[in-house]
């Protein structure tokens, strides 16, 4: 499951940010995952919390924001959002088009005290 060695990756930066700020314990984690970023929102929240529950951060809450895919046509300019990778211009038809938002993954805050 990709989704288990990501959560362990975000809750390793997590460890190292609340020793390198000598915090107590960390309040909140908050996430962006893009719709196109091969992460299963659902999936991440689960591992994340089963990784969690015998470590320092077992209180922590956890926000995650989904962020859409946004696309844009190299054509016509027309910005629309997508459900994959596979799509084309509703607008013009066109397949020439870059995604502007939708496949990232960020810690965008650690809130520590």
């Amino acid at each position: 499951m990709h989704e288990v060695s990501v959560a362990s990756n975000i809750l390793k930066i997590v460890n190292e940010e609340l020793e390198n700020n000598n915090g107590e314990e960390v309040n909140q984690i908050h996430l962006a995952v893009g719709a196109l970023s091969g992460i299963v929102v659902e999936s991440l929240r689960f591992a994340l919390d089963v990784s969690r529950n015998e470590t320092l951060l077992k209180n922590t809450e956890i926000l995650i924001d989904e962020i859409p895919a946004k696309v844009q046509c190299r054509s016509c300019n027309h910005e629309f959002t997508a459900e994959d990778y596979y799509v084309i211009c509703p607008h013009c038809q066109g397949i020439e088009l870059d995604f502007l938002s939708g496949r990232e993954l960020l810690i965008k805050s650690i809130v520590i005290s």
